[in-house]
């Protein structure tokens, strides 16, 4: 198998020139996860650019995306394959009294096979990298579909055989932390976690992702952002809550947040009523604060 990458300096570069700004544990994993041949499995707060990591990795190497998305009653015809039973019935049809035994063979064939998203990925021969996307949305049954595929890179179709990757692709797997995984799964992945981005970085997001916005509105977004995760919150906000603020902004033609202005467009970030209440009572209580620079300590 060719080595995609160089080393980690080379992948957490790559990902910048695609507007992905990764710290050196999330190079590193992405680095390992190719010389190593094993998924990722990203957890974290909702959010936090789990999703968006394996988007930005697919266009980092210009590979494919596929995209299985979870959800409770996912089972194998929507993940692996399914035959067009449709299809199938026509052929019969057609057939009349035919030989049964060579009708079978037919309709078990690849003209009747309808890929899903995983088989897709064993199948491709152009570069591909796989998201399973919220892996905990699925029940515990569901995870043993992936347990082949991720530790053989491989498909058995009783009718047709094992079907084996003709390259390896990169796999990742997200999950929110809703239910623990099985140790089955976990144990044939790499592990990342990724958390609500600090200050610095944030800032460094929001510039990034928002060109048109200065230095110091960026600043002061990054800033209030993370006293407002500080609260005892139904959901904090996202950092895609935290661009969606930004631009706001930047579309209102502010250029310093104060209190009236936070308390107006704090819908963008929150989406909780009591959330919102939370925060508008900690403008009220400090509005000077902010607009004013102040030192942040992790």
């Amino acid at each position: 198998m060719e080595n995609r990458f160089e080393d980690v300096i080379g992948v957490r570069a790559s990902l910048s020139d695609v507007s992905y700004l990764a710290d050196e544990g999330i190079a590193g994993i992405v680095y390992l996860a190719d010389r190593l041949g094993k998924p990722i499995l990203v957890e974290g707060p909702a959010g936090t650019g789990k999703t968006q990591l394996a988007k930005s990795v697919a266009e980092m190497i210009n590979a494919r995306l596929i995209r299985l998305q979870c959800y409770e009653g996912l089972d194998e015809s929507k993940a692996l394959y399914e035959w067009n039973y449709k299809k199938q019935l026509l052929r019969i049809q057609a057939e009349g009294g035919g030989d049964w035994g060579e009708i079978e063979d037919d309709i078990f064939s690849e003209d009747f096979l309808l890929t899903r998203p995983l088989l897709e990925a064993i199948r491709a021969e152009d570069p591909v990298v796989l998201l399973v996307d919220e892996v905990d949305r699925v029940e515990v049954e569901t995870e043993a579909l992936l347990l082949e595929i991720l530790s053989d890179y491989q498909v058995s179709i009783p009718e047709l055989g094992t079907v084996e990757a003709k390259q390896v692709p990169l796999v990742f797997l997200t999950s929110n932390a809703t239910r623990e995984l099985s140790e089955a799964l976990k144990r044939r992945c790499l592990y990342l976690y990724i958390d609500y981005p600090d200050l610095e970085r944030e800032r460094e997001i929001v510039l990034a992702k928002v060109p048109e916005i200065d230095e110091n509105l960026a600043d002061q977004v990054a800033r209030i952002v993370r006293s407002i995760r500080q609260l005892d919150l139904k959901k904090s906000p996202s950092v895609s809550e935290t661009l969606d603020w930004a631009r706001t902004l930047v579309l209102l033609g502010i250029s310093k947040v104060d209190a009236q202005t936070a308390t107006e467009t704090v819908n963008i970030l929150l989406k909780y009523r009591t959330d919102i209440e939370k925060a508008v009572k900690e403008f009220a209580d400090s509005p000077d604060g902010l607009s004013e620079d102040e030192e942040t300590t992790e």
